[in-house]
């Protein structure tokens, strides 16, 4: 209720702004395409400030529609309003800055605070930042808003297997340096952790995604122990960026009231992600590579994964470049993306046989940029899904047409 309140306040002096002299009122441009390191993110957005003053807005919106079918079976015709995005900051002083990101997703079904957090800049090495963090494992957590992407559904490895967007309550440093073409990065944060529910969940294995459920996990820990959550990257201006990550910590209540009551049970991440792209072609790469292992009870069937692998390759390619409909450098460009993930990887102790559980999807796409903050989009999905037990995968086939734009 107090976060609908928020949100309702913060709408309000929006509107009340808007009524001020547009000459007050100047757009912190940034192009949505352009690649920094992926911690720059949440820096990286378009946003207005407004007059003056320290504060300024932005946000961005997604919105499709979809016809998809399984095997045969389809609903039909959707239109979807997947999310509604908004962001403040503000310099508070000389070195301080206060972020935030909310997040109304399907039409306000869904509200949540993504990102929240002070920034304090002691060097540019040593930065403490604090509040709602994301935590940064692999790439998409961190740079997922949907102008910057040429797909209008976001990668089922990120989502399904990794919890993006994940974000707990917590506290750490990061900094940066720069020298000549390179730039390397680092975060560390201390946070809100997992729960028992990534292996007692509706979904009846092992899913970390689950997490995102427990509102209580900004509040108070499960475990009793932080997660830690931590990142080096480093990119070369004509190389591209590769980045290394790892996220761990205890997840289940071992002890109540300092009694034992069970052994420590630890759930570690570790991701590659690496971006490029192609002189002269223009050709931009991002891939992401997770493996996941999960310390799952003995009592627990077979169907609860303790080890799990996802990744994704986007790969896409402008065509074409000109001034179109009084657009100036407006960008036509076609994209693909390939995405598998294995929720259970191993084989049955009975039989030896390969434990199925596993999914793959080929997505080819057209979209339109008609500036770089704005992006037009035509998929089509093609995706097989095993079950458990390996039989003859479902498959999915259909068309999503989007539009998401920052403002």
């Amino acid at each position: 209720m107090r976060l609908k309140l928020l949100c309702i306040t913060f709408l309000f002096s929006v509107n009340f702004y808007s009524q001020i002299d547009p000459v007050l009122l100047k757009r912190t441009s940034k192009d949505s395409t352009k690649q920094a390191l992926n911690m720059d993110a949440v820096y990286n957005r378009p946003f207005l400030n407004i007059g003056k003053t320290p504060i300024a807005v932005g946000g961005y919106l997604e919105a499709n529609w979809q016809r998809l079918s399984t095997d045969g079976v389809s609903e039909g015709h959707q239109f979807q309003a997947r999310r509604l995005t908004i962001f403040m900051s503000s310099a508070i002083s000389k070195r301080v800055k206060f972020l935030s990101e909310i997040e109304f997703e399907e039409g306000g079904k869904e509200i949540a605070i993504e990102f929240a957090s002070v920034d304090v800049e002691f060097n540019p090495l040593v930065n403490f930042r604090g509040g709602i963090i994301m935590n940064p494992i692999g790439a998409f957590n961190q740079n997922h808003d949907g102008p910057k992407w040429e797909f209008t559904d976001r990668p089922i490895s990120a989502t399904q297997m990794l919890p993006s967007t994940f974000s707990n309550a917590g506290a750490g440093l990061f900094g940066k340096k720069y020298s000549n073409n390179w730039m390397i990065g680092y975060e560390a944060y201390f946070s809100g952790s997992f729960d028992n529910s990534i292996i007692e969940n509706t979904e009846n294995k092992t899913f970390l995604p689950a997490a995102k459920n427990n509102p209580e996990r900004f509040e108070e820990i499960n475990s009793g122990t932080p997660l830690f959550t931590g990142k080096i990257a480093i990119r070369n201006s004509k190389i591209g960026e590769l980045g290394l990550s790892y996220m761990g910590g205890v997840f289940n209540k071992y002890q109540d009231d300092g009694v034992i009551i069970d052994e420590k049970r630890r759930v570690d991440v570790f991701a590659i992600d690496f971006n490029t792209t192609l002189p002269k072609v223009k050709t931009f790469i991002t891939g992401e590579w997770a493996w996941i292992k999960v310390d799952v009870p003995k009592t627990y069937g077979q169907q609860f994964g303790n080890k799990q692998f996802g990744s994704f390759i986007d790969v896409v390619q402008p065509i074409l470049k000109k001034n179109i409909l009084g657009w100036e450098n407006a960008v036509l460009n076609i994209a693909c993306r390939v995405e598998y993930v294995d929720w259970n990887v191993g084989t049955f102790k009975e039989t030896g046989g390969n434990i199925g559980e596993d999914i793959w999807s080929i997505m080819p796409a057209l979209s339109f940029r008609p500036t770089s903050q704005t992006v037009f989009r035509l998929n089509y999905r093609f995706q097989k899904q095993t079950d458990i037990l390996g039989n003859p995968p479902a498959t999915t086939a259909g068309f999503n047409i989007g539009i998401s734009t920052y403002f």
